[in-house]
């Protein structure tokens, strides 16, 4: 316990001392996570200062040559880079890693969000349909290339809290239909909560210190802890796409993006949705001027009338529009390089701060409390920060269209948005869409389902020219 005295963390050396020789050792062993308690507590004031000091910072757009749209490009781009995807998913080249620790509290459940039924007829999970975007990229590789054994390989990042439950509910449901094989399942990781002005390391009890998952950007020291590098050498994976699970509309493996990014020799890619007006309170996918490399920024990080600037090209849209969906292709290879620069020189990501309310031991009245204002911080490491570790010349932006691809999952259905409901329409309005532009006939406020097994993306509906639909039928 020396370590933690030195760090000025005498509440919790009293707090051990004072148990019962029982229980002492399950506070050690949750403290033996923490290598270094003093380099941790100065890593907590540096990132309240990083925290501070973001606002000072000049952003721009993106240079012209790093960026497509989906919804500007020509088809015969289009059809190039889905093509080069297939082949590379026929390679058996490409993996999916997806962000899947979080459980559905907001929604009002205790599951794993990716077990969450959205409402859809018959019953799927946002896993189910995520593993039947799956299967049909893969039975689209193998059309493209019928010599082809395709199997995309299927990382998912649990957490403590929802690692059992995911693999459960993945067994009950035989892995919807996909070899077990080819699903790896890894945990983030945790940190420990700290005192508002970060010199002191919450505790949940007399016997337990307050942790919180380590934040998206946790995937990488994840990666580096499960050892999945030897795996993707192994298995001679070269492409990975990540996304993250609330997102009911995301195109899984999408050979678009990945050829979009193999194409133009890529390291790093991302899929940007057009921001909806002003107002809207998104991240925003920037250059970052005075270094010269990408990054995201929070709506709260940029001014008024840099958040309204219209774009001089075209006065219609706003100058930076390029909204962030947590939705990135990388290279493995760019992966290894990152992961081995960090492991040799102990730097890592910078870590943010958020004030939260965290019930926890009161460090004066050593009581439990709940409070109603904010009394810590969590940490958190955010994927897209790795973004200002690429050349700029490696990275790659791609907009889509968001009523095709982007619909999370974030709220209980006493939100506007981003709830079960609104989902659910999304989904089904795509599916409409498909249907009528094959030539079937759906009456006006009626919605079609389009399984995921049926079309990935609006292809093999000749079925349903000249078919009269009703609302809730499903192809």
């Amino acid at each position: 316990m020396d370590q933690f005295k030195n760090a000025g963390q005498n509440h919790i050396v009293a707090a051990y001392e004072a148990l019962p020789e029982s229980e002492q050792q399950v506070l050690l062993d949750q403290l033996k996570a923490i290598d270094n308690p003093e380099k941790l507590v100065q890593t907590v004031q540096e990132a309240i200062q990083f925290s501070k000091a973001a606002g000072e910072k000049l952003f721009a757009q993106l240079p012209h040559e790093l960026t497509s749209s989906t919804i500007e490009q020509t088809r015969e781009h289009l059809d190039r880079w889905f093509d080069i995807g297939l082949e590379t998913i026929a390679k058996n080249e490409v993996a999916v890693l997806l962000l899947a620790g979080g459980q559905g509290t907001r929604l009002g459940c205790s599951d794993p969000k990716g077990c969450y039924d959205i409402g859809l007829p018959l019953g799927k999970t946002l896993f189910q349909i995520q593993a039947e975007k799956i299967l049909k990229v893969q039975q689209l590789a193998k059309e493209k290339f019928p010599e082809s054994n395709p199997k995309v390989q299927w990382y998912i990042m649990t957490s403590g809290a929802t690692r059992e439950a995911t693999e459960q509910h993945f067994e009950k449901k035989d892995h919807f239909g996909l070899a077990a094989d080819q699903i790896t399942f890894f945990n983030q990781g945790t940190l420990p909560c700290f005192s508002l002005d970060g010199s002191k390391i919450l505790m949940g009890s007399k016997s337990s210190i307050c942790e919180s998952p380590d934040g998206n950007g946790g995937l990488y020291k994840a990666i580096a802890k499960a050892n999945l590098l030897d795996d993707f050498r192994k298995k001679n994976i070269k492409h990975i796409h990540m996304y993250c699970v609330d997102n009911c509309l995301v195109k899984v493996a999408d050979p678009l993006f990945l050829g979009f990014a193999i194409e133009r020799d890529f390291d790093l890619a991302t899929k940007a949705v057009r921001k909806r007006d002003a107002a809207e309170l998104v991240g925003l996918i920037v250059l970052e001027e005075q270094t010269q490399r990408p990054c995201v920024i929070e709506y709260s990080e940029i001014s008024k009338e840099l958040t309204e600037k219209p774009d001089p090209s075209d006065p219609a849209k706003l100058y930076l529009r390029a909204a962030n969906i947590v939705n990135h292709y990388y290279s493995v290879s760019l992966l290894e390089k990152m992961l081995d620069t960090w492991t040799s020189s102990q730097e890592h990501l910078p870590f943010h701060i958020a004030k939260k309310k965290i019930p926890s031991i009161d460090l004066e009245s050593g009581e439990f409390v709940k409070p109603e204002q904010p009394n810590g911080i969590k940490l958190e490491q955010f994927i897209f920060d790795v973004f200002h570790s690429v050349a700029l010349d490696k990275f790659g932006c791609l907009e889509v269209e968001r009523a095709e691809e982007f619909s999370p999952l974030k709220n209980n259905t006493s939100a506007a948005n981003d709830n079960a409901i609104t989902c659910k329409k999304h989904f089904l309005e795509l599916g409409t869409k498909w249907v009528r532009e094959n030539g079937g006939i759906v009456p006006e406020g009626a919605l079609v389902e389009v399984l995921g097994l049926t079309s990935y993306h609006g292809e093999h509906l000749d079925q349903v020219k000249g078919r009269q639909f009703k609302d809730g039928d499903q192809i």
